[in-house]
């Protein structure tokens, strides 16, 4: 008799113990993925990151708008902020907006003094006469 209880005991205890770990793996699941934040970069804003001035030509030519914001920042952010000169010169004859500001508060220019993007930085200092 002894024994029936104790094994039924112990499986009892085993079960108790399983049924517990799967849900604290389930809540850890839950919990890695209800933190986890995708961050999307528009396709613009990517080609402009990889430095592919005929792609941002080619999208500009399609009707991309200049100043719409990805991730907070507009295309010319992303120029200046990875030193696409090429491409900052591109946005800004098609009419990028340098005044606007990211979602951190900064402009293009400032985003080229934090990343020492110096040609980005001479790009836009010829734009805004400075």
């Amino acid at each position: 008799m002894k024994k029936t209880i104790l094994t039924f005991a112990s499986a009892v205890l085993l079960l108790t113990t399983a049924a517990n770990a799967n849900s604290d793996v389930n809540q850890n699941e839950v919990v890695s993925q209800s933190s986890f934040v995708a961050y999307d970069v528009s396709s613009f804003c990517k080609a402009i990151m990889q430095g592919d001035l005929e792609t941002v030509k080619r999208m500009i030519e399609l009707g991309e708008n200049i100043n719409k914001k990805s991730m907070g920042m507009t295309p010319a952010m992303f120029a200046s902020r990875y030193n696409k000169a090429e491409i900052l010169k591109l946005l800004i004859s098609n009419g990028a907006n340098l005044k606007l500001k990211s979602d951190k508060g900064f402009t293009a220019k400032k985003y080229a003094e934090l990343s020492n993007a110096k040609e980005a930085l001479a790009v836009l200092e010829a734009a805004q006469g400075s």
